[in-house]
């Protein structure tokens, strides 16, 4: 599957952002999504993830109550609205994709990723 994420960008704090990740190549609904971010000199985090149906969501501690992930499996997209945006949410977004069947925050069970989209929470 391929994945094209977008809407990083620059952001105040106390700001909002909504990414976005297109997918193609396999159908949507059978996949699990998952957005992920790495900060300059870090691991790469979990930061939320979205069942098939979008029934379940997950969220990393560092995120919850702040953003909120969804998905239109129509449109093929899943979402992350991110909002009260911190300067430590500064990172690279990336979106992710399990087809193996299981909830997963493990980076391992992610077998295809978007390229990343930037976002720099600053005054």
């Amino acid at each position: 599957v391929q994945l094209q994420a977008s809407g990083g960008g620059l952001v105040q704090p106390g700001g909002s952002l909504r990414l976005s990740c297109a997918a193609s190549g396999q159908t949507f609904s059978t996949l699990f999504m998952a957005w992920f971010r790495q900060a300059p000199g870090k691991e790469r985090e979990f930061v939320s993830a979205i069942s098939y149906s979008g029934v379940s969501t997950y969220y990393g501690n560092s995120v919850k109550g702040r953003f909120t992930i969804s998905r239109d499996n129509a449109k093929n997209t899943v979402y992350l609205q991110m909002n009260s945006l911190k300067p430590d949410d500064t990172a690279v977004y990336y979106c992710a994709a399990s087809d193996i069947g299981i909830v997963t925050s493990r980076r391992e069970d992610f077998g295809s990723w978007g390229q990343g989209t930037l976002v720099t929470v600053s005054s």
